[in-house]
C-alpha cells in the first residue's frame, strides 16, 4: 500500500511540476485525438445524413454494417491500416507508418463508423414532423435537412465528443502505426503500457491521472451540453430547468 500511495505522490509532483516527457506525452494524445476527431467529424456528419435522409436499396444492410463495426478490434484496424502503409504496402509512398499523421489515419478509420452511427441516431431521434411540415411550407431537401441537423445538433455535438474519448483512449492502432517511439508517437495509453511493464509506476500513474482527468472533461462537456440545452429550452419556453 505504501508503494501506491507514493507512486501517486510523485505522479503529482511530475504533474505540478510540468514534467517535460509526460506534458509531451500528453501534448502529443490531444494533437493526434483531436485532429482524428474533427477530420472523422467533417466526414461523417455529411455521411450519415447522406444516409439519413436518402432512400436507396441496401440502406439497411448500409446501418447494420456501420452498427457492426462499433466493436471492431483496434488491434484488426492497425494491422489493416500497417499493411496499407508499410513499404511494401500501396500507401507506402506517403511514409506514414511510425508518424503521428498515420496515427490520427488510424484513429479516424477506427471512429468514423462510431460517429456516422451515432449521426444516424440522432437524426432519426427528430420528430418526422418537423421535415412534413418543412416541406409543406414549400422548403427543399436541402433547406430541410440543413433544419433537421440543427434541431439535432445537440446529439451530434455529444456524438464528436464520444468519438474524441474513444479515440484518446485508444492503444492498439497507436501502437501498431505509431510505434511507440519516444520523443515522436509516444502518446499517454501507449507510454502507460510500457512504464507499467518497466516498472515506473509513478510516471504510469502520472500519465493515467492526466487521462482520467480528459475523461471527466469529456463528461462535463457533455453534461453541460446537455442538460445546458435542455435548461435553455425550458427557459424559452417559459418553465424552469430541471434539477
Amino acid at each position: 500500500m505504501s508503494d501506491i500511495i507514493g507512486g501517486v505522490v510523485q505522479a503529482v509532483q511530475l504533474i505540478v511540476t510540468l514534467n517535460p516527457d509526460v506534458m509531451q506525452i500528453a501534448l502529443l494524445s490531444l494533437y493526434v485525438s483531436l485532429s482524428a476527431t474533427i477530420l472523422a467529424a467533417c466526414i461523417s456528419i455529411p455521411l450519415g445524413s447522406l444516409i439519413h435522409f436518402r432512400d436507396f436499396s441496401g440502406k439497411r444492410v448500409v446501418v447494420i454494417l456501420i452498427q457492426t463495426l462499433y466493436s471492431v478490434p483496434t488491434v484488426v484496424v492497425g494491422l489493416i491500416l500497417y499493411l496499407f502503409l508499410s513499404r511494401s504496402g500501396p500507401l507506402g509512398i506517403f511514409g506514414l507508418l511510425w508518424t503521428p499523421e498515420g496515427m490520427i489515419l488510424g484513429q479516424v478509420i477506427l471512429i468514423i463508423p462510431i460517429t456516422t452511427g451515432l449521426v444516424l441516431s440522432a437524426l432519426s431521434g427528430i420528430d418526422r414532423n418537423i421535415s412534413d411540415t418543412l416541406i409543406s411550407l414549400g422548403a427543399t431537401g436541402f433547406q430541410m435537412g440543413v433544419q433537421v441537423i440543427r434541431e439535432a445538433r445537440f446529439a451530434i455535438l455529444s456524438a464528436v465528443i464520444l468519438a474524441f474519448g474513444r479515440a484518446i483512449s485508444e492503444v492498439g492502432v497507436a501502437m501498431m502505426i505509431g510505434g511507440n517511439i519516444e520523443g515522436q508517437t509516444r502518446v499517454l495509453t501507449t507510454a502507460i503500457a510500457l512504464q507499467t511493464g518497466l516498472g515506473d509506476f509513478p510516471f504510469s500513474i502520472a500519465l493515467g491521472i492526466i487521462l482520467l482527468a480528459i475523461a471527466l472533461i469529456i463528461v462535463v462537456i457533455m453534461n453541460l451540453v446537455t442538460y445546458g440545452a435542455m435548461g435553455d429550452f425550458e427557459r424559452i419556453m417559459g418553465g424552469s430547468p430541471r434539477a
